[in-house]
C-alpha cells in the first residue's frame, strides 16, 4: 500500500519533471518515487555495485574465454546464443 505525500516544487521544476516523465513514458509520481528510493538507498550498495562492475570489466576476457557461447559477440539482439 502506498501513502500520499504532498510536496511543493517550483513551477519550472514541475515543468521539467513533466517533460521527463513524458519522454520516458512514465509519471511525475514515478520519477519522484524513484528519486526518494535513491535518497534512502544504502550507499554501501552503490559502492559494492561499482566494485562488481570493475571486476567484471577487468575479467571480461576471462569470462569470454570460459563461456564462449555467451560472449557478447555471439549473442543476437534478443540476447540468445
Amino acid at each position: 500500500m502506498s501513502k500520499p505525500v504532498t510536496i511543493r516544487v517550483p513551477e519550472e521544476l514541475h515543468a521539467l519533471l513533466q517533460q521527463r516523465a513524458e519522454s520516458e513514458g512514465t509519471t511525475v509520481t514515478a520519477l519522484i518515487t524513484e528519486a526518494a528510493r535513491n535518497a534512502v538507498r544504502d550507499p554501501r550498495l552503490e559502492s559494492a555495485a561499482d566494485v562488481f562492475r570493475a571486476f567484471v570489466a577487468d575479467q571480461a576476457d576471462a569470462f569470454d574465454a570460459a563461456f564462449p557461447d555467451d560472449a557478447p559477440a555471439r549473442l543476437d539482439a534478443s540476447r540468445v546464443a
